[in-house]
């Protein structure tokens, strides 16, 4: 899933992206409400979170603006204590649902979770190929009968790779899906996934899922890799 953070206050913005990215989330974060815009409008993001009052443009403006753009990806946004005023003109330009602040990491966790729910996102969905299968809401991997545990990020990759099963996808798509839009580290990370997430879910099953396509990037096959 991939999350889009607008808010100013840099120490709850880095708070959340390190909370949710150890979830297993993409988090991109923007610190002006112009940049929240922007972003918003040019990646497609799986939910936004929201604060209201940001430098160049506050949370309404933003949220009223996407709506009528036809942009109606979930939006949770961050109201002020006891600003009950705040949550009616939250709702009334177009958010899903708001959180007040300060708030509890683990409600803004399940709040997410909720609307991606609502949105029919990917958490209600069960994806396979051959005998592997994966579910998001339950961030659970079975190859046939045999559960297999992964890491967050692990988990993330996988999913990314069978929702697109069949598909080539670039290391370059794989890293603004799962790590973030800015990622700067070393592109190379992605094989260094590929190859954990083969020990796991293919060597052990004989199988061989995850392809390389050279010059190109990865595909999962599938038939699972039968």
């Amino acid at each position: 899933m991939r999350v889009l953070v607008v808010e100013d206050e840099t120490r709850v913005a880095s708070a959340v992206k390190r909370g949710l990215e150890a979830e297993g989330f993409a988090v991109d974060v923007a610190m002006t409400g112009t940049d929240g815009l922007w972003l918003a409008q040019e990646n497609d993001y799986d939910v936004i979170v929201l604060d209201i009052m940001l430098p160049g443009m506050n949370g309404y403006r933003i949220c009223s603006t996407l709506r009528e753009g036809g942009n109606w990806t979930p939006i949770l946004m961050l109201t002020a204590k006891d600003g009950e005023y705040d949550e009616a003109e939250a709702l009334d330009t177009g958010a899903d649902d708001y959180l007040t602040k300060p708030f509890s990491y683990v409600v803004l966790v399940a709040r997410l979770r909720a609307l991606l729910r609502r949105a029919g996102r990917s958490e209600t969905v069960m994806y396979e190929a051959g005998d592997l299968r994966l579910e998001p809401a339950l961030h659970r991997v079975w190859r046939g009968d045999t559960e297999i545990s992964l890491t967050a990020r692990e988990f993330s990759v996988l999913e990314y790779l069978l929702s697109r099963a069949g598909d080539v996808v670039s290391k370059r798509d794989i890293l603004e899906h799962v790590w973030d839009f800015d990622f700067e580290g070393d592109p190379n990370i992605v094989e260094v996934y590929v190859g954990r997430l083969r020990r796991r879910v293919d060597e052990p099953f004989a199988r061989r899922a995850i392809e390389t396509v050279r010059g190109a990037g990865y595909r999962l096959r599938t038939d699972g890799g039968r």
